[in-house]
């Protein structure tokens, strides 16, 4: 070589130890100065891609290569520009469903295209509970990138997400959650309205007020004055009804080893989700608090009803006191009451909400687990595994 010149050397083959180790300490030696690297591993079939500027009069090649038959690997060449350029833009997709078909990761890969986005790599996070993969991809039009899969989204029935690439997603520090049909299965008032004998006429309000067809705080209070009369000890029975969603421990358990601080806002009852914060260590809990007197609920609530608008306001409060910036929180809700709070959040997340949710909070979650949620933050099945590996087993996805 007359000229030192940057080669994109490209290995594949069976993976086993020491074979970056050796390549590089091959290199060192050839006084190649190393500019890139990229390495994974497929079903124990290494990928490796390198990029290295040759000094002049070095046969790089030819070492290599000789590298390379010693040890059965397939090694090939490339010159390349020595300064790559990158798009101002990057954007981290993730595709999440109970099956993601060849063909639904094709019209994924398909839309990124079709939006001028470039994919970058391609890294599975899960196979259990659901299937989900994360694309890192460069440039495209986020307006069409959102769009176009969302599409694909629809029509292959599976939950993508698309998320700016940076500082503020890798560090996010506090989730909100709610609580009713979110962090819990049930509606903690529905099961209140059982134990007083009123539970087909709460349920109905709670309902319309689910889907935004009533006014939530006129809904809470008519609800809530159908209760009067009835004996404090009906919280308990209902509070022993509670079901939690299935993966809700391993998803609060991996968000405090991460480090993260963990709220729950619901437009429930104080007795409910103290007892949750109690059990699931969790950092901050807020909800109504029902007026009380001589051990019978009088049918009214105490204070300002925590609302739509409240659920936002406590979000911006819980950030400030935690000293973690807004556009590091993630909020998850299912109902028209939480859309102000996924609205204000970093990142806020539909699961498996009503319809007028649904479209407009920043992506959705429809399988039944809550633990999936911790893909969409890109956290692998694996390292939650590795995490519990010496802890006891973790909650049932079939409970």
């Amino acid at each position: 070589m007359s000229a030192p010149q940057t080669i994109l050397v490209r290995v594949t083959g069976r993976d086993r130890p020491g074979i970056t180790s050796d390549l590089l300490t091959l290199l060192a030696s050839l006084d190649a100065e190393l500019q890139d690297m990229e390495q994974v591993v497929v079903r124990r079939q290494l990928t490796l891609g390198l990029a290295v500027l040759v000094p002049a009069g070095r046969d790089l090649v030819k070492e290599v290569l000789l590298f390379g038959w010693e040890r059965g690997l397939d090694i090939d060449f490339e010159i390349v520009d020595a300064t790559p350029t990158r798009h101002a833009k990057r954007h981290v997709i993730t595709a999440l469903g109970p099956d993601l078909s060849p063909e639904a990761l094709a019209r994924t890969s398909g839309a990124i295209a079709a939006s001028g986005g470039n994919i970058d790599r391609i890294h599975r996070l899960s196979r259990f509970p659901v299937w989900s993969y994360e694309f890192l991809v460069e440039g495209g039009d986020p307006n069409k990138l959102q769009s176009s899969l969302m599409d694909v989204a629809a029509q292959e029935l599976i939950d993508i997400a698309v998320q700016p690439h940076g500082l503020s997603r890798r560090s996010s520090r506090l989730v909100v959650l709610d609580v009713d049909s979110t962090l819990i299965r049930n509606e903690v008032i529905d099961l209140l309205a059982e134990e007083a004998g009123c539970g087909d006429e709460v349920a109905l309000l709670t309902a319309a007020a689910m889907r935004g067809e009533v006014d939530y705080s006129e809904a809470l209070e008519q609800r809530v004055a159908l209760l009067k009369g009835t004996s404090v000890a009906a919280i308990d029975r209902a509070i022993a009804r509670m079901v939690l969603t299935p993966g809700a421990r391993t998803f609060i358990r991996t968000l405090r080893r991460l480090g993260y601080r963990i709220a729950i806002i619901s437009g429930g009852f104080t007795h409910f989700t103290d007892r949750l914060a109690e059990q699931l260590g969790l950092d901050h809990a807020h909800a109504n608090r029902l007026e009380i007197v001589d051990g019978v609920m009088t049918g009214r609530v105490e204070g300002d009803i925590v609302d739509a608008k409240a659920k936002a306001t406590l979000l911006e409060v819980i950030a400030d006191a935690e000293g973690v910036p807004l556009d590091q929180t993630v909020a998850v809700g299912d109902g028209a009451n939480d859309l102000p709070m996924l609205q204000k959040a970093g990142l806020g997340i539909a699961f498996n909400a009503k319809p007028v949710l649904q479209g407009a909070a920043d992506t959705a979650v429809n399988v039944p687990y809550l633990d999936a949620i911790l893909f969409m933050l890109g956290v692998t099945r694996e390292e939650v595994e590795a995490a519990d590996a010496s802890d006891a087993p973790s909650d049932s996805h079939a409970a």
